[in-house]
């Protein structure tokens, strides 16, 4: 089963919300961070894939749809791999972006995973894709948008959504071409939830609710 919709959007632009989504409409499951941290072998393959040694179809094998870090640092490959799927970048206000990134994904308070596991390199993979200072908002913010324009100069107008989680359902079920649902759009995993769980010494995303939304499907 190839990937149908291709997430190109940097973390904490509503992709949990919009994975969520994505699984209402009939795209699921969808890959997102939380699928690393419930799935441990993918720690493995995503380091290989940092290293030049992808294999896209046993990372997404099974999956309809993909949002979200570590993903997105990978539009352009899978963009090619899986020619026929659509590609869906996620925004927001850069400066907004930036200061949810602080509080969560990127908190400089936050100590990293110990030296010499998987996980450390993992995380160290992906805070290299950036190429600079995370904590610097001119920088963060100027990433933000050169990110977008780079995803907007390179996918074809037909292929491609830019899409703010609060524009709601009409443009996202347009673009999929299916039904707009009854139910209002996901709002799932703001700054505060985050901050919660991890003060709580929970995992940063409500995995339970995760597997709960592709069960009710």
């Amino acid at each position: 089963m190839g990937l149908k919709v291709i997430g190109s959007g940097l973390g904490r632009t509503g992709t949990l919300s919009t994975k969520l989504a994505l699984e209402q409409l009939g795209f699921a499951p969808c890959h997102h961070m939380v699928e690393v941290f419930m799935n441990p072998a993918q720690v493995q393959l995503f380091i290989d894939a940092g290293n030049g040694r992808p294999d896209w179809d046993a990372i997404f094998g099974g999956y309809e749809a993909m949002v979200d870090h570590p993903g997105c640092a990978y539009w352009r490959e899978l963009a090619a791999h899986y020619p026929d799927a659509k590609v869906l970048h996620t925004v927001r206000d850069p400066d907004k972006w930036f200061d949810s990134t602080q509080a969560t994904i990127f908190n400089p308070d936050r100590p990293p995973p110990p030296e010499g596991t998987p996980m450390r390199v993992f995380f160290d993979q992906l805070y290299a894709w950036y190429g600079g200072d995370m904590h610097d908002r001119g920088f963060m913010t100027d990433f933000f948008r050169r990110h977008t324009e780079r995803v907007i100069a390179s996918v074809p107008a037909e292929r491609l959504l830019v899409f703010d989680v609060k524009e709601g359902w009409a443009p996202l079920c347009a673009f999929l071409g299916v039904d707009v649902p009854a139910t209002p759009y996901p709002r799932e995993n703001s700054t505060q939830e985050f901050q919660a769980r991890v003060a709580s010494g929970e995992m940063p995303i409500d995995t339970d609710k995760v597997r709960a939304n592709l069960e009710r499907r």
